[in-house]
């Protein structure tokens, strides 16, 4: 999954500016709006590469090279669009895109190392796990609003020098549409998986502790989340038709059920087991041997094979549960990966 496996990737998704063609009587102002646009042109590029490679590839270092071509992308940009004359005395669409190119230098530097520093702590609960994400949807709508403020000026300019715009949806506005929805979803899916990701992790906890309350409490948590995750998942429609995600989701959720209703109290059985031989034994070793009589010998045995039969299983139900754990984790880290590869967008050099 995608925080388990250490990969630190920004995944939000900047709508930006749609392809426009552009008239007017006068092609002075026209040829003007077209250099603004090709000063952002790298700084959307490379940006756009990033998003390909963060959601394609599982290796970090790609990743990061991409994140650092995507911000020399943005600095080549600015550094363009500083340059740009005025148009006419007027420097209000010219500083839009440089205001505009800032802020992605900052998403891409500033918010980036916010959103690697939450994911540090987000796995230490549900709640920091929802936080980290609620974070990069709100990076996601901050960039929104300045794609947004960017348009609004290539719109003023446009009406203030009599330019007629004819708006276009290129195949490229299309995929990063596509792109947004695919992450919007993952996320989704993944809150539902985590909540019980983390408390089985939160359950193994407690019956490494040996304390047997802990361990219900855990367990009961973990199966009324399991069923509350399969009722949310129930109500989430599938993404284009695909119901692999949901599905991997689903099992997982089963498994951790399952495992909760029929493993753990066997594992628990042997806690209670052990605390009674404690129990027994002490009684048994605080009789002088010639006071101990058969029924205290045969109460001794029987407690002592109890918990030998039970530490057995116990051991047998660790093996099994952790080799199942693993498995789920792995599984629905395929699952994500398989249904990110097919529904996100590849974003190539032009």
């Amino acid at each position: 999954m995608r925080t388990m496996n250490g990969t630190s990737i920004l995944v939000f998704l900047l709508l930006l500016t749609t392809s426009t063609i552009v008239k007017a009587q006068d092609d002075n102002p026209v040829e003007y709006m077209n250099m603004v646009n090709k000063a952002e042109e790298e700084a959307n590029q490379k940006y756009l590469l990033y998003v390909s490679t963060a959601a394609h590839s599982g290796r970090v270092k790609k990743i990061e090279k991409m994140r650092q071509q995507a911000i020399d992308g943005i600095v080549n940009s600015r550094n363009k669009a500083i340059a740009l004359p005025l148009y006419k005395g007027d420097k209000a669409l010219r500083q839009s895109s440089i205001d505009y190119l800032n802020f992605l230098y900052l998403v891409f530097t500033d918010d980036y190392k916010r959103i690697v520093n939450m994911e540090d702590i987000a796995e230490q609960s549900f709640n920091e796990m929802q936080a980290y994400l609620l974070l990069q949807e709100k990076t996601s709508e901050k960039l929104a609003e300045a794609n947004a403020k960017r348009n609004k000026a290539t719109d003023d300019f446009a009406a203030k020098y009599n330019i007629n715009l004819i708006k276009e949806k290129s195949e490229q506005s299309e995929k990063q549409k596509k792109a947004g929805e695919v992450i919007h979803y993952r996320n989704n899916v993944y809150l539902i998986f985590f909540k019980c990701y983390w408390q089985w992790n939160e359950l193994i906890k407690a019956v490494d502790s040996k304390k047997v309350n802990a361990i219900e409490q855990a367990r009961t948590a973990l199966i009324t989340y399991s069923k509350e995750g399969m009722m949310s998942l129930d109500t989430l429609k599938n993404f284009a038709g695909d119901p692999s995600l949901a599905n991997a989701c689903r099992h997982a959720l089963n498994q951790y059920k399952r495992m909760a209703e029929n493993d753990v109290p066997k594992m628990t059985d042997y806690y209670l087991k052990e605390e009674n031989f404690e129990k027994v034994k002490r009684s048994f070793d605080s009789k002088p041997q010639s006071s101990r009589t058969q029924q205290d010998v045969n109460a001794y045995n029987k407690a002592v094979n109890e918990m030998n039969a039970a530490v057995n299983v116990f051991n047998s139900i660790s093996q099994q549960t952790n080799r199942t754990a693993n498995e789920i984790g792995s599984g629905y880290d395929k699952a994500d990966k398989e249904f990110a590869d097919k529904h996100t967008p590849y974003f190539k050099k032009s």
